[in-house]
């Protein structure tokens, strides 16, 4: 096996973090939904966060790593996924190969849910769903999944955050044969030389102009960087009208672009107020900004099953104030799609602290 299909990634160490992509949050539903135990897949949140788990190889149809608890170990523990078969990849590469913005986004390692279900219309279905995720640990537990797989299975959603390339691994296939397939479909190389950017970075505006053409000089006192963030920026408006996503305002459109873009932040905004408005969108899009800056009166029954979560994780009383719910130094905002997101109490002020979730009890875990 080429070691372009192992890869070996550091131990995350202690501290808690939650899921940022929507992919990512798709791989812990997967294993959630899975589940007959809740009280392991708490355990193993903790775990997760306790830094736990140890050194992470991804290989085809597997990632394992050894993974301690409070009580013992280390234990072998890992994950398997059913890998994709030939017919699979040469459908998948050709469905992505025909959409420039779905081959763009990939490459820039985004994973995009029209890719996604581009992908399924042709039979290929890259994430996880209901059972796909077969856990494996030597503990003595019987539970599926175990607290040390549902630790592994936490922090490997970590990893799919920064690179969808370790689930297509998973599948099969590394980023050097995915990247030299889609090239084989007359992928535009400047495509493959932006994508080879940190996630975050400003890409080189060179990247996007077509093999030959003459450069444009930048105007007079105005930053070459500038040029470039326009470039990316207008990629990423592209996929969200593709996408049929609608285009935020002028104000958050500036908290996005610093959100996505943190090298300019400090030219779009300033403050406490500001950068709480980052946090909030870098945790949870737009939904995240909103459930910052407005309150909403959501449902009864929506309410009367948060009481239900939270009442199962801690003997606090929750202070419920319309969408928002207060237990300590802990609160948790409703979005109106039915997602609650995490706040801490930092020095009086609530600050977005992570992702959100739909069980907002594992949100105090």
């Amino acid at each position: 096996m080429s070691e372009d299909r192992v890869r070996g990634f550091p131990a995350f160490g202690a501290g808690g973090r939650f899921a940022r992509s929507w992919w990512g949050r798709a791989w812990v539903r997967a294993m959630e939904d899975t589940a007959l135990d809740l009280r392991q897949l708490k355990r193993g949140r903790r775990d997760a966060a306790a830094g736990l788990v140890g050194p992470i190889t991804v290989s085809p149809g597997r990632i394992a790593a050894a993974v301690d608890d409070v009580e013992g170990g280390p234990y072998r523990t890992a994950l398997r996924l059913a890998e994709l078969s030939e017919a699979d990849w040469t459908r998948f590469f050709d469905r992505v190969a025909s959409r420039a913005g779905h081959l763009a986004a990939l490459l820039d390692r985004d994973m995009p849910h029209d890719l996604v279900e581009a992908a399924a219309d042709v039979g290929v279905h890259l994430l996880p769903g209901i059972g796909d995720l077969d856990p494996e640990c030597d503990c003595e537990g019987w539970e599926l999944p175990c607290r040390h797989a549902a630790a592994l299975s936490f922090q490997a959603s970590w990893l799919l955050d920064a690179d969808p390339f370790v689930l297509l691994l998973m599948r099969g296939k590394g980023e050097g044969e995915i990247r030299e397939e889609l090239s084989s479909r007359t992928a535009p190389s400047e495509v493959f030389a932006a994508a080879d950017r940190t996630p975050g970075e400003v890409p080189d505006p060179a990247a996007f102009r077509p093999s030959g053409a003459p450069s444009i000089p930048a105007a007079p006192g105005v930053p070459a960087e500038a040029f470039a963030l326009l470039a990316a920026n207008a990629a990423g408006r592209a996929r969200s009208l593709l996408a049929g996503q609608p285009w935020p305002g002028r104000r958050a459109d500036a908290v996005r672009l610093a959100a996505e873009f943190p090298s300019v932040a400090e030219r779009l905004g300033s403050g406490a107020e500001f950068s709480r408005a980052v946090a909030a969108w870098a945790y949870g899009g737009a939904e995240g900004l909103d459930v910052l800056e407005s309150t909403w009166s959501p449902p009864k029954a929506a309410m009367a099953a948060a009481r239900a979560a939270l009442g199962d994780v801690t003997d606090a009383a929750p202070v419920f104030d319309r969408n928002r719910c207060t237990v300590g130094e802990v609160q948790v905002r409703l979005d109106r799609r039915g997602r609650w997101h995490p706040y801490r109490l930092e020095e009086g002020t609530w600050w977005p602290s992570g992702t959100p979730e739909s069980d907002p009890g594992l949100l105090l875990g």
